[in-house]
């Protein structure tokens, strides 16, 4: 019960840093997790850092729940400067190629294998989101994610032949899941649970995190926990109203997103096994899926990938020897 504890204690916090301040300057975080999920903690640890120690320079306010627009919206409010953050994960896919690398199925093993990343390989992916017209102010995550639908048990790819999954927008899950056999099709996250619930989408694939705050227990049998993709989530700013801010304010940001990375990594550990349980509680049929199987089908992904991308057989060995350090 620790992590909802801190959970609760994040929101309540932030809930009372968004109130009427006398800061010079008000930022404006959206993001698309609903309450509860680990999108929201992240939101709310940042917002609370910088609230807390840029009282009168910066008060920054947070909308979840997609109040603020999908990712795709987002990720055009940030450059029409109608507001300052956002945190996107499978959809940066679509903003440069680099980020591809992470949609490439078993890639990251671990948060301390995607730490050696990131100190290896930051400036690749700051350098394609500037290229991009934004920032990265600092890496959060979404998690490993997993497959929920309502037709059958998922043990290996053939068992996803002709489920309509939903996966986000980003073109690399889409042919990742061509290729396991399954009917993708991309949606924003806000629109799921209806779809779930209505038959128009038999499943879709999350983080545990995910799953449970968008209560996709409730409209789904089936859990099978694949782990096929690690994403990391960007805590994002246009650079163009990054760079116009002052250096104490960059370098507070800054600091305080990388504060919250600390905070995710060990919040996002904790609450997978309590939101597992939530999710079988809820009358879910949990299996632990053949990764050996995925893996085999996964190799068509990454050669795709290597042909079509600049540099990507490179980042793809970069990433792969990593993984088998430390």
């Amino acid at each position: 019960m620790k992590v909802m504890t801190r959970l609760l204690a994040a929101t309540a916090v932030a809930g009372m840093a968004t109130s009427v301040s006398a800061a010079d300057m008000t930022m404006k975080f959206g993001h698309v997790g609903a309450p509860g999920s680990l999108f929201e903690a992240t939101a709310e640890n940042f917002a609370d850092c910088v609230n807390s120690s840029m009282t009168d320079k910066v008060e920054i306010q947070t909308f979840g729940s997609s109040q603020l627009g999908n990712d795709k919206e987002m990720l055009q409010k940030l450059k029409l400067a109608q507001m300052d953050f956002s945190l996107p994960s499978s959809i940066m896919s679509s903003v440069d190629d680099s980020f591809g690398i992470f949609e490439m199925p078993y890639i990251i093993t671990s948060r301390d294998h995607m730490r050696r990343v990131q100190e290896e390989m930051m400036d690749v992916f700051q350098k394609a989101a500037n290229d991009n017209g934004y920032h990265i102010v600092g890496l959060a995550e979404n998690g490993f994610r997993h497959i929920t639908n309502n037709v059958r048990p998922i043990n290996v790819p053939a068992d996803l032949e002709g489920v309509k999954l939903r996966t986000p927008n980003g073109v690399w899950r889409l042919k990742m899941f061509q290729e396991y056999g399954a009917n993708p099709t991309p949606m924003a996250f806000s629109d799921v649970f209806t779809a779930l619930q209505t038959g128009v989408i038999d499943g879709q694939e999350n983080p545990y995190a995910q799953i449970a705050s968008a209560k996709f227990q409730e409209v789904q049998k089936y859990l099978s926990i694949t782990g096929h993709v690690y994403t990391p989530a960007y805590i994002l700013a246009s650079k163009k109203k990054f760079d116009s801010l002052p250096e104490d304010v960059q370098a507070g940001l800054t600091d305080c997103a990388n504060q919250t990375q600390d905070f995710t990594y060990e919040t996002a550990a904790e609450m997978e096994s309590v939101l597992l349980k939530e999710i079988e509680d809820a009358g879910v049929e949990v299996n632990t899926a053949d990764k050996a199987a995925f893996i085999e089908a996964s190799k068509p992904i990454y050669k795709q990938f290597a042909d079509e991308v600049d540099g990507a057989q490179e980042m793809i060995d970069t990433v792969l020897g990593l993984g088998q350090s430390g």
